[in-house]
């Protein structure tokens, strides 16, 4: 459901309703989620990502003035009250767009300044130390989160199949053959959720636990 909307030629500026039908095929419960934000007609996120980058810039900016008269603590708190929450906005919608990466080179820039480390330093055990995720992994733990929270929204292997396999507790893959729906939320979280390691996906009935240990591993795998 689309309200508010402002439709120029490719894009359009709009406040999403999404219902529980629209996420999952088969609920009955009225979830609605909000996301106030722009759309351009084949959903690459280009424009979306293009505001978000702007602001992020902006941040980027402000952290680079305030380094030099903070301490590291200081630094890591402002990059997830300001950066932080730019990058994870609506990133379950938009974290697999090919335009996300104008977002992760300047995520990289950040982490980056905080560390006083060169332009060209490799990020890559900065973000391990700075316990923060890059914009893939943060990506892969917003929509994970969103499965394991909707958990009872999804069938598993063993609802559909009455055989046996390891595959037996993963979560149902339904067939697909539009790419724009394949890259959507629901089937984009079951491929991702079933790649997962048995050990985290074993904890998935509790929250706290699953994060804890889905944050470890994205940290450890990351790049």
């Amino acid at each position: 459901m689309l309200q508010n909307s402002e439709v120029t030629s490719d894009i359009s500026c709009v406040q999403i309703l999404y219902r529980g039908s629209q996420f999952f095929p088969d609920n009955k419960e009225d979830l609605v989620v909000v996301v106030i934000t722009t759309i351009d007609t084949t959903l690459t996120w280009k424009h979306h990502i293009g505001e978000l980058t702007f602001r992020l810039n902006k941040a980027c900016y402000a952290i680079g003035l305030i380094k030099p008269f903070m301490s590291l603590d200081v630094l890591r708190s402002t990059y997830f009250s300001y950066a932080h929450s730019i990058i994870s906005y609506g990133i379950i919608f938009w974290g697999n767009s090919f335009y996300s990466e104008d977002m992760f080179k300047i995520q990289k820039r950040v982490i980056r300044i905080i560390m006083n480390s060169s332009r060209t330093a490799s990020c890559q055990q900065l973000f391990k130390d700075l316990n923060i995720l890059p914009i893939q992994s943060q990506y892969m733990y917003s929509i994970l989160s969103f499965v394991t929270k909707n958990k009872d929204q999804f069938l598993s292997n063993s609802q559909v199949h009455k055989i046996n396999t390891r595959q037996t507790s993963d979560l149902y893959v339904p067939t697909a053959n539009l790419t724009m729906y394949q890259k959507g939320i629901y089937y984009s979280g079951i491929k991702i959720y079933n790649h997962l390691p048995t050990a985290i996906k074993d904890l998935s009935d509790d929250k706290n636990k699953f994060k804890l240990a889905l944050k470890r591993y994205l940290l450890h795998n990351s790049f």
